[in-house]
């Protein structure tokens, strides 16, 4: 028989759990019985190849301590890549006795938590343990707590050697009547080697770039994002250029969004404009809202500008001239 211990604390020297576990871990021994610990924390990087582990167990230990509130973040990411990467069907036939030990408030409902969760996991939970530590040592030299620890240990090894059986619940009725989680439909295989890509950060995050860079590309060929080869605004600035005499000038546009700024150059009568990096006379910003609302005439660059709607760097004078180069506003 081979039983497998989660711990989800901190691992802290005076951690009570710790205490129960190396209790239960003696009784087990010398029921002859494989037992091997895990320390979620020491794993916190490849908890979600964790549950693959439980393949080879007969049974399983939860084990946390309650030092605030709920059952912990190492546990609940734990019990989270069981429901996302487990394999149910070993699930389904795995006893589990949960351990919760609390320096605060909250023990019994700790247990609930886990007896429930694997539950919901289609698993079969046992009778677990739970209690409140104020002073460790006192609690370690009483020997009617170590006794009652022993017995559990002793009828989770009875549990699991006569494959004792338990009364349909509702926990397993909600979860197929009423819980819509999305599955994945994975072979035992398919869900280990997903496990272990998730546990992978570089794989993650290189698998993210490429979404990323398949989005980008596919918002483009769909034109959703504005960019310089839709070329808007140039029909409408060369439409209402108005030229002037002895001036020469340069803009550069930038509209939020898009992917280039609009260089528009001014001398004399000439004007040249067409989207790029160009070094210009007056930088401008504006969204591309309120540059279409001066382009249909509600509003002029000089009300955008003393609006706060547009800003702008460079000589105020030349940047003036906008409205006398496209008057556009009636």
């Amino acid at each position: 028989m081979k039983i497998n211990i989660y711990y989800g604390g901190r691992g802290l020297l005076d951690d009570p759990t710790l205490y129960v576990l190396n209790k239960m871990e003696e009784v087990l021994n010398e029921l002859r019985v494989t037992v091997q610990r895990y320390n979620i924390y020491e794993h916190k990087n490849e908890i979600a190849t964790l549950p693959q582990t439980i393949g080879d167990a007969d049974g399983i230990i939860l084990a946390t301590t309650i030092e605030w509130l709920g059952i912990g973040g190492f546990m609940q990411q734990f019990l989270d890549a069981c429901w996302l990467y487990g394999d149910k069907d070993k699930i389904s036939n795995t006893y589990m006795q949960p351990i919760v030990m609390s320096t605060t408030y909250g023990e019994r409902e700790g247990e609930l938590t886990l007896a429930n969760a694997w539950e919901i996991l289609g698993g079969r939970p046992c009778a677990g343990l739970c209690g409140y530590v104020d002073d460790l040592v006192a609690f370690q030299m009483n020997t009617d707590y170590t006794l009652i620890i022993e017995k559990k240990a002793e009828n989770l090894y009875r549990t699991i050697s006569q494959k004792v059986k338990s009364l349909p619940n509702s926990n397993q009725a909600v979860k197929q009547k009423v819980l819509r989680t999305q599955q994945l439909n994975l072979t035992p295989q398919e869900s280990e080697q997903l496990s272990k890509y998730v546990s992978d950060d570089t794989y993650v995050k290189k698998q993210k770039e490429d979404i990323e860079e398949l989005a980008s590309m596919f918002k483009d060929m769909l034109g959703m994002a504005k960019n310089e080869n839709d070329n808007p605004y140039i029909a409408e600035l060369k439409a209402h250029f108005v030229p002037r005499a002895d001036f020469a000038a340069s803009y550069l546009f930038t509209f939020d969004g898009f992917k280039k700024p609009l260089f528009v150059s001014v001398n004399n009568e000439e004007l040249s404009i067409y989207y790029g990096e160009e070094t210009a006379d007056i930088l401008v910003r504006m969204t591309p809202e309120v540059m279409q609302s001066i382009l249909d005439g509600r509003m002029t660059f000089q009300r955008a500008f003393m609006t706060g709607e547009m800003t702008a760097k460079g000589d105020f004078k030349t940047l003036r001239m906008l409205d006398q180069l496209f008057p556009i506003a009636g």
